[in-house]
């Protein structure tokens, strides 16, 4: 918390021409590990997964899950997705968030949860670093700031992939010997 203390203080004795990329780039180093492509990079892309076509649209819009007599949804804007699972959903929702048109989902269920708590925590903590960097500025600044750092990572998250749309079983099932 004193780094974040330190860095606004240096901010707001900094001339008033603050950039947008100068923020952008101080909180990609504050968030370090924690930021969503690098939970990506490291924490999904290297176990098995399937690919998932979420269709996002880089513009906002509005992310729900929802609760129906159907089971779980993910509303995007008009568009609903139904989703096995709660874990699931929540998981999907902040790569929906980013305005990622696919996206990779871990094969084995037992990791989702995990997973879609670290990216909620990191998006959470991403828009409040953008918030509190920003105290006393423009809205404008602050959206454009937000703009960019959301543009940033949906642009690194589609250049790591979503990998196989089926994952690939490297399992021998044959149950003779091989002949010599």
């Amino acid at each position: 918390m004193a780094e974040i203390t330190d860095i606004t203080e240096r901010l707001r004795s900094a001339p008033r021409t603050v950039k947008a990329d100068d923020l952008v780039v101080e909180i990609k180093r504050m968030m370090g590990q924690q930021l969503i492509s690098s939970i990506y990079r490291e924490r999904i892309r290297t176990i098995r997964t399937r690919s998932y076509k979420l269709n996002g649209s880089a513009r906002k819009v509005e992310v729900e899950v929802m609760h129906t007599l159907l089971g779980v949804e993910l509303k995007l804007g008009k568009r609903r997705l139904l989703c096995p699972d709660l874990a699931t959903a929540r998981f999907l929702a902040v790569f929906a968030r980013l305005g990622v048109a696919e996206t990779a989902v871990p094969y084995d269920i037992t990791q989702i949860s995990r997973l879609a708590d670290d990216l909620e925590s990191s998006w959470y903590r991403m828009l409040t670093l953008v918030e509190h960097l920003t105290v006393g500025r423009s809205e404008r600044l602050r959206n454009r700031v937000s703009a960019s750092l959301i543009a940033d990572q949906r642009q690194e998250v589609a250049a790591l992939g979503a990998g196989p749309a089926i994952p690939e079983f490297n399992q021998n099932t044959k149950q003779r010997r091989p002949r010599n």
